[in-house]
């Protein structure tokens, strides 16, 4: 199976947005079949075949989740980070702010969903290949 060590090192070729779909394709490679990322303090669930599971540490210092959902808001700072305009850790505050509390990648669907805190999903988008 995969590493968290690997998993870093994937990662660390992530400058931006931008860099998201290569990312998703080494994690594939790797056998990651779905994460769960938590906004709060940037902590990752990995899931892998026959029930693996590996869990990466905190990121930064928590992050307060706003309780409203500013969800013009959140698209509009997603595209700035998919076009480069940010780095993670700004991606991560911005998302806070508007209300976004984890996400989840399926390697399967090539898809990135968005949560609230209470669950409800945001936005599901297609990564690209």
């Amino acid at each position: 199976m995969f590493t968290i060590g690997q998993i870093q090192e994937a990662h660390s070729k992530v400058k931006s947005g931008s860099d998201f779909p290569r990312y998703i394709q080494d994690l594939k490679k790797m056998g990651v079949v779905y994460y769960h990322t938590f906004v709060g303090d940037g902590h990752s669930d990995y899931f892998g075949a026959d029930d693996f599971k590996t869990s990466s540490p905190g990121k930064y210092s928590a992050l307060p989740i706003a309780d409203t959902i500013q969800n013009d808001q959140f698209k509009a700072d997603l595209k700035a980070h998919q076009q480069g305009q940010t780095d993670y850790l700004t991606f991560c505050s911005d998302c806070a702010k508007s209300g976004v509390d984890s996400w989840t990648v399926r390697m399967d669907e090539m898809t990135c969903t968005y949560y609230s805190k209470s669950g409800i999903e945001m936005l599901v988008e297609q990564v690209p290949g």
